[in-house]
């Protein structure tokens, strides 16, 4: 057992330590921590919304109601007619946007259909311009 009395030189001057005391580094680091945690506003998992008040009276007519089905083969049927390419549903669709009160789209898509079918359909309606769409048999997916 042995114990460090001196430098060992022969002036008596110490030597210069080359090691940083990083002790006040952390001390700084964790005090801007607790900083940034108290500042951070707290997060809500929630999102405000304004609804309505009240019931909107119910329309004067019932909507037309347009079924588009997607069967697993990619088959596209407009109310039950098949439609044979894309070109002529996108020139039902158009006739669809055209009218005075616009009809609601069911799209109504196979559980086994490729979904680059589905895609396709949903971007024609995209195209042009149909704004009552709504995917129906979410039930079967579950």
């Amino acid at each position: 057992m042995g114990m460090n009395i001196g430098s060992g030189s022969a002036s008596g001057d110490p030597e210069v330590m080359s090691e940083i005391n990083t002790t006040p580094l952390i001390d700084v680091m964790l005090v801007l921590l607790i900083m940034l945690i108290i500042t951070i506003p707290i997060q809500l998992h929630s999102v405000n919304l304004n609804m309505p008040v009240g019931n909107p009276p119910p329309p004067s007519t019932p909507p037309e109601i347009v079924r588009v089905d997607i069967d697993a083969g990619g088959t596209i049927r407009w109310n039950g007619e098949v439609v044979g390419d894309t070109a002529l549903l996108e020139s039902k669709l158009g006739a669809a946007a055209a009218q005075e009160v616009t009809p609601e789209l069911h799209v109504r898509p196979d559980r086994k259909v490729p979904y680059r079918h589905v895609a396709a359909v949903m971007a024609a309606v995209q195209r042009k311009g149909l704004t009552k769409v709504g995917l129906v048999g979410g039930e079967q997916f579950i």
